[in-house]
């Protein structure tokens, strides 16, 4: 039941001409220095060919098919060429990179025998091996694992096979690997963030991460979608870089992208919880900035060159963003991005090298307990549990769908051990306390402020109406949803079960920043033969640190990792609080996809509208229970 924010306008902007004023206290440039193009020749380099190319013996394999297929063809930069190897679930490629490198990304570049199951490793000795990245469901094609936000350091990679897709052995064109060496620790001025670890709050998706902003990639013009942070669309967003030791910082370089803040502050850290500012623009140069209003199509990057009035003292460093810049696009209204920075150099002594980015959350330990169970055996709504939805004053309107939710007891009932959400038809006679008029009513519920939780076994008995438009869902939003400075996607969305009134199947999904809307993460599962979504059947996740596990009647039906959701999508915003809610919906857009239905109502047919009508079209629920572990 994703709630669906649909944006016109493209998050890429395509960036035309250079813009060049000096501000005082800030330069605005769209070239590069020397120093910068420098640095730009190693970001975009693929460490793996160069060093396979320097030292052939520096790449290794648990075996080839023959010759024309041994390993070092997949460090070769020839796309026609490739490695096969041995026939074996087992087989590996391994490169030694010559030196130590925080990696930033793995590409791979499959031919038809690909890995169904497989995992990347790091080590620093070549024997001692780590794991970044694990593909559980592998489709071949080419792969781009980014190691963002983990501490991915060492000398050498390799891909361990574990499970072939094919009768074949594990078949690459190419294994690419990019990252670059860590500024270290310096008693002359130079740029101490290169290649340190970067944060940030919530970022576009995983090709736009915080650590792009460190990686030393600036484009000549720009204005080019590569190699850059971008956050969400919101003004309060920050990006900075750990230092990795108490350091004497005289100014700073922001290489930013067309999408640059008009105001924002430089801050520095101790302990990277507590901040001062140590610079912000004047009201002038907020006003020039301002009033540099652009399409997308004509606007460009900046470079802005900081010195501090007073060297600061500290570890670490961020911009938080205070304003968006404004684009016209198109007349009469102006749209905002979010923040887009290429670089964010920190110049100065100090520093230290060997810092590194903090450790991921481990799985979880213990043994489940329940911690919330409701087996619906009264004859109300027990509301010390549940809250009841309401159109037009709990929510708006979403997703294109026709009912509104009301507290009714025609809608919500409890009787004979189960919870029924009902749906209602009568033209134009369920009028929302925003003053909306909607032909249908139907109920919603949750357990927000009564019952949100981190981790856990979340299961509900659920049956379901079969009919074309149906919508009914079983599902959770994180509690953090109605704050304006994460909102929907960020909040995180974990859609346990939803069914759109047909009756071999049912769908779970998730939605995050890079991974929300039509572009969720999910999959669907149909049925075994005699079975329907009209009958009984458990639904529940199983909601760890490191992962989020689907299962209809105890059955596993799909496995989302956060190591693959970070290194292939987005941010993985699933460490916080979640709410229960169980809902039945009437058409709308995830209906309308599948049913092609616009009339009379879009995603409900007239023969939904009829069963409606006629009455009995329910949500039934036994019982909902959340174990955690202890």
């Amino acid at each position: 039941m994703f709630r669906s924010r649909t944006r016109a306008r493209s998050r890429v902007l395509a960036l035309g001409a250079a813009l060049l004023f000096i501000v005082t206290g800030i330069t605005y440039t769209a070239a590069a220095d020397p120093a910068g193009g420098v640095a730009a020749a190693a970001w975009n380099s693929d460490w793996a060919a160069s060093s396979a190319a320097a030292a052939p013996a520096r790449v290794t394999s648990s075996g080839a098919e023959n010759a024309d297929t041994a390993a070092a063809r997949a460090f070769d930069s020839n796309g026609a060429t490739r490695w096969s190897s041995n026939f074996a679930d087992n087989a590996w490629i391994a490169i030694d990179l010559g030196q130590t490198l925080r990696i930033t990304e793995v590409r791979l570049a499959w031919e038809a025998a690909y890995g169904r199951r497989y995992a990347l490793e790091v080590s620093s000795d070549g024997q001692n091996w780590r794991s970044f990245f694990t593909e559980n469901a592998g489709t071949g094609g080419t792969l781009t694992a980014r190691t963002y936000p983990q501490e991915v350091t060492g000398r050498y990679v390799r891909m361990r096979g574990i499970e072939r897709a094919t009768p074949w052995g594990y078949s690459l064109f190419s294994f690419e690997v990019y990252g670059g060496v860590t500024a270290p620790a310096s008693t002359t001025t130079t740029n101490l963030a290169l290649n340190h670890p970067a944060y940030g709050d919530i970022h576009q998706d995983a090709a736009h991460s915080p650590a792009y902003v460190t990686d030393g990639g600036i484009p000549a013009n720009l204005r080019d979608d590569i190699s850059r942070w971008a956050s969400d669309w919101n003004a309060n967003r920050w990006v900075g870089v750990d230092l990795g030791a108490t350091s004497r910082i005289t100014s700073v370089d922001l290489y930013w992208q067309a999408a640059y803040a008009v105001d924002y502050r430089i801050q520095v850290s101790d302990d990277n919880r507590n901040w001062r500012t140590v610079w912000q623009p004047s009201a002038s140069q907020v006003a020039a900035r301002r009033a540099n209003i652009q399409g997308p199509g004509e606007a460009a990057g900046i470079r802005d060159t900081i010195t501090l009035s007073t060297p600061a003292n500290a570890r670490y460093i961020r911009m938080l963003g205070v304003e968006r810049r404004s684009f016209y696009n198109p007349a009469p209204y102006t749209a905002q991005f979010g923040y887009s920075l290429y670089e964010f150099q920190v110049w100065g002594t100090g520093g230290n090298g060997n810092v590194q980015y903090a450790p991921l959350p481990a799985e979880s330990n213990g043994t489940y307990r329940t911690t919330f169970t409701e087996d619906f055996n009264g004859t109300s709504l027990d509301r010390g549990k549940w809250r009841v939805v309401t159109t037009g004053s709990t929510m708006g309107s979403v997703n294109g769908e026709s009912q509104a939710y009301v507290d009714s007891p025609q809608n919500i009932q409890v009787a004979d051990g189960t919870l029924r959400l009902r749906a209602n038809h009568c033209v134009r006679c369920t009028t929302a306390p925003n003053g909306q008029v909607y032909d249908f009513s139907s109920g919603r519920i949750d357990t927000n402020t009564k019952y949100d939780f981190t981790y856990g076994r979340v299961s509900a008995r659920i049956k379901m109406p079969v009919g074309d438009g149906f919508w009914p869902a079983f599902w959770m939003l994180g509690s953090n949803v109605d704050d304006p400075n994460v909102s929907w996607p960020a909040s995180g969305e974990t859609d346990i079960m939803e069914n759109i009134g047909y009756a071999n199947w049912t769908s779970a999904a998730v939605h995050g920043p890079g991974y929300s809307a039509d572009g969720n993460i999910g999959a669907s599962q149909t049925f075994p033969a005699g079975q329907s979504v009209d009958q009984w059947h458990t639904y529940s996740v199983e909601w760890t640190p490191t992962a989020q596990r689907f299962y209809v009647d105890d059955r596993l039906v799909y496995e989302l990792l956060r190591q693959k959701v970070e290194a292939t999508r987005g941010q993985w915003v699933f460490d916080h609080n979640q709410y229960v809610i169980l809902n039945l919906a009437l058409g709308g857009a995830y209906p309308a996809g599948y049913n092609q239905v616009t009339s009379p109502y879009w995603g409900l047919p007239q023969s939904s509208v009829d069963r409606v009508r006629a009455g009995g079209v329910q949500l039934e629920v036994d019982w909902v229970r959340v174990e955690q572990k202890s």
